[in-house]
């Protein structure tokens, strides 16, 4: 399989982190999206890398355990919920899925600044496209996390 740590790749990736990490969202919210869509999307090496670095910035394993069920458990906010249910929006995209509706982005609106959401937005898309990448070059988890 092809390699896509390049430099020129590796500084694009570099900068969209350092743009996202800048956009005021917590560190840990913005592991959780990246494990919640990393599950969706059943990227073994995001869900991995996800939760080790979720881990780093203080995540509970209660939190990190429960995120595939964060509707139905307590461990999560109202800002946290609106997270989630854009990045799940975002990325079922397929097969006729309605996507993010006026109702998904207005909650996420009430808790999150333009900038905290332009963060967002780009962190649920870097995920996506990681996970695609993995799943493209068949990576497998904790081989380069």
């Amino acid at each position: 399989m092809p390699s896509l740590t390049g430099p020129d790749v590796m500084t694009a990736v570099q900068h969209l982190g350092k743009a996202i990490h800048a956009g005021g969202v917590a560190p840990g919210l913005l592991s959780l999206i990246h494990l919640r869509i990393s599950q969706i999307n059943s990227c073994s090496p995001c869900v991995f890398g996800a939760i080790r670095s979720a881990k780093e910035v203080g995540e509970t394993e209660e939190r990190l355990h429960n995120v595939t069920a964060w509707r139905d458990t307590p461990f999560y906010t109202e800002a946290e919920r609106a997270a989630f249910a854009l990045a799940e929006a975002a990325t079922r995209i397929q097969d006729g899925a309605p996507g993010v509706t006026d109702q998904i982005w207005d909650a996420a609106a009430k808790h999150f600044t333009e900038e905290q959401l332009g963060a967002i937005t780009l962190q649920i898309a870097l995920a996506n496209f990681f996970n695609r990448i993995n799943h493209t070059i068949r990576e497998q988890a904790g081989k380069t996390w």
